[in-house]
């Protein structure tokens, strides 16, 4: 039998416990669902088992839903974490996201509200931990949801957050009426936003005052966006192909078959550079010296040891630089990876590099 997944959900208010306790005990995964009416008895929960996801209201006396999420990130970096609140508010929102939070939730109010809400949730629980995709109604991709949206003559805002970058598409009775994603609008942004890979997405009231900038069905929109996601896809199959075939001559061949490894490069301490699959080696060359220079000499002030491993994220890739006596060693892999897998295949490139 299946292990059934384990939900803490955590109010001040004993009535909205008891409520959410109804509506997610009729998930079709049959969670295990504890209840806790504070921060302190919910960290000392989190310690104590293995949780596949956290439920938070956001205002809670001595600590709040924000402290925990703080404390909860530095912990337990990969448990799922809503937050839900009565309080709708733009800088609350924004420092839960930028905190690590994975939805930041209005309290459910109507049934179509909750129903919504049991769709996220059961979503958040099925979804494979390794996979990529957006965090909304997990049950539902960007896509579906879009066409949900435009079919019931819906009206409504969808803002779309993909790390840095961040996206909006309007939809007035059911026709998609702009988009933007950064310094592009209508459709082009409407494309750009469906190119990212993953992300978070949320659900707002529509904004009437919108000025209409796109005039295309949405099944036409989402066909030509269907057609450019598979021509990029082919081009970065092209070009994967064409890195592997250089990764064949080079030393740096057998980092190549790793899964998810887009590129890797070594430079030496006099700054020879040996790479597939970048652009610009050597100034990524010179950046990893710089950034190697800096880091060791702050790990000296903090007295926490030699530096061995750094891994970062970009808007494209995770990067990861694996340092050595005479020479540095960079991968670059596709941003859809976790860290998780980041450092467990680096460790395998680290083990076969030293040797």
């Amino acid at each position: 039998m299946a292990k059934r997944p384990k939900i803490l959900l955590l109010d001040d208010e004993q009535d909205l416990l008891d409520l959410y306790q109804e509506i997610l005990s009729q998930l079709p995964q049959q969670p295990e669902i504890t209840l806790c009416n504070s921060g302190a008895r919910a960290l000392a929960l989190l310690e104590g088992e293995p949780y596949q996801l956290m439920i938070s209201d956001l205002r809670m006396p001595k600590i709040d839903g924000l402290q925990v999420l703080s404390i909860v990130r530095r912990k337990l970096p990969e448990l799922r974490i809503i937050i839900m609140t009565s309080m709708v508010d733009e800088q609350y929102r924004s420092r839960a996201y930028a905190m690590g939070v994975d939805l930041f939730w209005e309290k459910p109010n109507t049934p179509d509200e909750i129903k919504m809400f049991q769709d996220c949730v059961a979503g958040f629980l099925d979804r494979d931990e390794k996979a990529g995709g957006f965090r909304g109604m997990q049950s539902k991709s960007l896509v579906d949801l879009v066409q949900l949206e435009c079919l019931s003559k819906n009206s409504s805002l969808l803002r779309i957050i993909n790390g840095a970058l961040e996206g909006k598409i309007w939809i007035q009775e059911g026709d998609i009426v702009d988009a933007k994603a950064g310094e592009l609008e209508g459709e082009p942004a409407f494309k750009e936003i469906f190119s990212w890979r993953n992300g978070n997405f949320e659900i707002y009231p529509p904004d009437s005052a919108r000025t209409r900038t796109i005039h295309a069905s949405h099944h036409a929109l989402l066909l030509d966006t269907a057609q450019a996601m598979d021509e990029a896809d082919n081009e970065a199959e092209e070009k994967r192909t064409e890195a592997l075939a250089k990764a064949a001559t080079s030393s740096l061949s057998p980092y190549a078959s790793f899964e998810g490894v887009d590129f890797a490069l070594t430079v030496t301490l006099d700054k020879k550079v040996e790479s597939w699959g970048v652009d610009h080696p050597s100034a990524m060359g010179e950046w990893i010296l710089e950034t190697e220079k800096h880091l060791s000499a702050l790990g000296e002030k903090l007295a926490v040891g030699d530096l061995n491993l750094v891994t970062g994220q970009g808007l494209q890739n995770r990067v990861a630089v694996a340092r050595g006596q005479t020479a540095h060693l960079c991968i670059g892999f596709k941003r859809a990876l976790d860290n998780e897998q980041v450092g467990d295949t680096m460790k395998q490139i680290q083990s076969k590099w030293a040797s």
